[in-house]
C-alpha cells in the first residue's frame, strides 16, 4: 500500500485476451447494451433498468419455483423448501426495488411516457408464468402473448401443469393426509378456490404442530411466499398511484383500480382460512 493506493497483488490475473473474463462469463456486452431509451429524457434509463432487473429476478423466481414443484412431485419436500426460501429472499429484493422507481415524479415520467406506446408490465410473460406456477391460473391471459411463441408455449405448459400448491397437496396425500379427492383431481388449468374440507385437514395440522412439524413448517413457508407476493403487488400499486394517479395504464388497463383488484386474489386460501379456525 502506497499513499492512498492499493497495490495490485502479483497473483491477480490481468491478461484475458485468450481466457474467459468476468465480462465474457456474464455476457456484459449484451446485457449493458440492452438499455435503449426511446426518448432523450434522463429518467427513462431508470425506468428501463428497473424493469429489466425485475425481469432478471423473475427469471430466477421461475427457475426456483419450477424446481420446487418438481421436487415436491418427487416427495423431496426439504429441498423444495430450500428453493422456496431462496424465492422469498428474491421477493424482498423485488419489493425493495419499487422505492427506486418511486423517485420518479409524475412530471418526469410524463416526459417519456408517450414513447412507451402500449408497452406495459401487464405484458410481462415471466410475471404471468410465476403467477401460473403459484396457482393464479387464467387462460384468458394467453392471447396477450400470442406474438411470442416461446413465451406462449411456456405459459401454456404452466397453465396445464399442477401448481406449486397442487404439488404440495398431492405430496401430503401420498403421506397419508386426508386431502379431498376432488382437490387432487381438480381442473389444474383454473385457479384453486377455497375448499372447507381441506381447511379442516390443514387446521388439524396446525392444532398439533409438534406432531406434524415439517408439514406445519412447509405451510408457513407458503404463507410467507404469498405474503411477500401481496406486498410486492401493494408496493406496485402505490408506486403507480404515486406516479400516474388514477390515469389508465399504458397497456389499456384502468391502472390503480386494476392493480387494487389483484390484492383480492389468493394462491393458498386454506392456509389463511386456518387462521380463523384456530382458537375458534
Amino acid at each position: 500500500m502506497t499513499g492512498n493506493t492499493r497495490d495490485i497483488e502479483a497473483g491477480v490475473h490481468r491478461d484475458f485476451r485468450e481466457e474467459m473474463s468476468y465480462g465474457s462469463y456474464l455476457a456484459l456486452d449484451t446485457l449493458l447494451d440492452a438499455q435503449r431509451p426511446m426518448s432523450e429524457h434522463h429518467d427513462e434509463m431508470l425506468f428501463i433498468v428497473q424493469h429489466q432487473t425485475s425481469e432478471l429476478w423473475l427469471k430466477l423466481v421461475l427457475h426456483e419455483t419450477r424446481s420446487a414443484m418438481s421436487l415436491l412431485a418427487e416427495d423431496e419436500m426439504r429441498m423444495a423448501l430450500k428453493r422456496i426460501a431462496r424465492v422469498k429472499h428474491i421477493q424482498r429484493t423485488l419489493t425493495d426495488q419499487w422505492s427506486v422507481l418511486a423517485t420518479l415524479t409524475p412530471t418526469e415520467y410524463q416526459e417519456f411516457r408517450p414513447f412507451l406506446g402500449h408497452a406495459s408490465g401487464f405484458q410481462s410473460w415471466q410475471y404471468r408464468a410465476v403467477e401460473f406456477a403459484l396457482g393464479n391460473k387464467h387462460a384468458g391471459m394467453l392471447p396477450v402473448h400470442a406474438a411470442d411463441p416461446e413465451a406462449h408455449a411456456v405459459l401454456s405448459e404452466l397453465l396445464e401443469a399442477p401448481s406449486l400448491y397442487d404439488e404440495f397437496l398431492r405430496h401430503l396425500s401420498r403421506r397419508g393426509y386426508p386431502v379431498p379427492e376432488r382437490v387432487l383431481q381438480r381442473d389444474v388449468t383454473t385457479a384453486h378456490v377455497l375448499d372447507p374440507e381441506l381447511t379442516r385437514v390443514l387446521t388439524d395440522i396446525y392444532r398439533d404442530a409438534e406432531q406434524h412439524w415439517d408439514v406445519y413448517e412447509a405451510c408457513e413457508e407458503l404463507v410467507d411466499l404469498e405474503d411477500n407476493f401481496q406486498l410486492w403487488r401493494f408496493r406496485h400499486l402505490k408506486t403507480v398511484q404515486r406516479t400516474i394517479g388514477m390515469k389508465t395504464g399504458t397497456g389499456g388497463s384502468s391502472g390503480v383500480g386494476f392493480l387494487q383488484r389483484a390484492l383480492d386474489l389468493t394462491f393458498f386460501p386454506e392456509l389463511f382460512a386456518v387462521r380463523t379456525e384456530i382458537g375458534a
